[in-house]
């Protein structure tokens, strides 16, 4: 068996062939998801504790820590961010 190891180009998404405005945009949400999850258990909060502070239901909490991104807009993980106390910016790369 022949295996050829390509250099990543820092997103998973692109590497995986999605066009380049979708692996931008699945590159920011499961990026900002990771620093949600991270922020949510840099607190100890409980999951319904979380839900609380979000104003938004456990479940969805659940989801969140799960990694189901498909799940989230942008704009939803940037208002949870923002409820979390996160500030937000977006950089863009020539």
């Amino acid at each position: 068996m022949n295996e050829q190891i390509i250099e990543s180009s820092g997103n998973v998404f692109a590497d995986l062939g999605v066009s380049p405005e979708e692996s931008t945009l699945l590159g920011l949400r499961s990026g900002l998801m990771n620093e949600l999850r991270q922020t949510l258990q840099e607190k100890n909060w409980t999951q319904q504790q979380a839900a609380a502070a979000l104003g938004v239901s456990q479940a969805r909490i659940s989801d969140l820590m799960r990694g189901k991104w498909e799940k989230f807009s942008l704009d939803m993980l940037v208002t949870l961010a923002s409820h979390a106390g996160r500030k937000i910016s977006l950089m863009t790369h020539a």
